[in-house]
């Protein structure tokens, strides 16, 4: 156990300081370690096959991967970064046990709520901060109300998430996830994720989670790329204005007087 807490500790420090944790994850993901439970789950995912039309990266690891790089970049954003980074790490936990070929199609209904559980199983095992452990737990719950909201389906439980889940990490998540696909669009997931958030009526959440890098004010203070370029000097304008028309030429018909 002393070694597998080990490792837990490594994945954390990877998420939490590396720039693109999927480097560390992908050679992890190599090693024996994984043959053993609770790391074999990610075998599973890397095994999982997913819909080509809506992933066409391939298999949940391959997602998963991009997820995590793209939440990497955001986590400052988050009120719980580690919450935040985990949750991203294992928001598709679920997808192994629920996927299945209906009709010709691949389909993993509910793996949010599955993947809640088997992520408080996972982490149960290395921590007992259980606060920490639900707070990863619901946002992986709720990950998929982004879609549920958005698209009107009847799946969602908006109730359970107001009241178990922080709606703006729900967001920030589902962006990371919504982008985390070799044909994602960022400004057509901005949108969508502006949408869910118009649809709760989260005005405030709203603005904090669309004001990343790219979407600021830029800080004059900061270094913006054109501190070399030379300054524009506009003369002052010291011309007198122009005085104003007075009388029944003002608002009436009667034309003003030369001045």
């Amino acid at each position: 156990m002393d070694n597998k807490k080990q490792i837990y500790e490594l994945i954390n420090q990877n998420l939490m300081t590396n720039n693109t944790p999927s480097h560390f994850m992908n050679h992890f993901i190599e090693s024996d370690c994984c043959k053993e439970y609770p790391f074999s789950i990610f075998l599973s995912m890397q095994s999982t096959k997913q819909s080509p039309l809506y992933h066409p990266e391939g298999s949940v690891w391959n997602h998963t991967m991009l997820v995590i790089d793209e939440a990497a970049k955001r986590k400052k954003q988050s009120r719980n970064p580690s919450v935040f980074m985990w949750a991203a790490l294992l928001h598709d936990i679920g997808k192994p046990s629920t996927t299945k070929i209906k009709k010709g199609k691949i389909i993993s209904y509910k793996h949010d709520i599955a993947g809640a559980e088997l992520a408080y199983n996972f982490l149960s095992a290395f921590t007992k901060d259980t606060h920490f452990i639900n707070q990863v737990c619901s946002l992986i719950k709720y990950h998929m109300h982004i879609l549920f909201v958005i698209k009107d389906l009847p799946f969602s439980d908006l109730e359970g998430l107001r009241k178990n889940a922080n709606i703006t990490e729900v967001a920030l998540l589902g962006l990371c996830d919504r982008l985390g696909r070799t044909n994602a669009n960022l400004a057509e997931e901005e949108k969508n994720i502006q949408l869910f958030l118009d649809k709760l009526n989260i005005k405030k959440e709203r603005s904090s989670i669309m004001a990343k890098a790219g979407m600021k004010r830029p800080d004059p203070k900061e270094p913006h790329g054109t501190e070399s370029n030379h300054k524009t000097h506009i003369p002052k304008n010291d011309t007198d204005p122009v005085p104003e028309i007075q009388g029944k030429a003002k608002s009436g018909k009667t034309k003003a007087k030369p001045i």
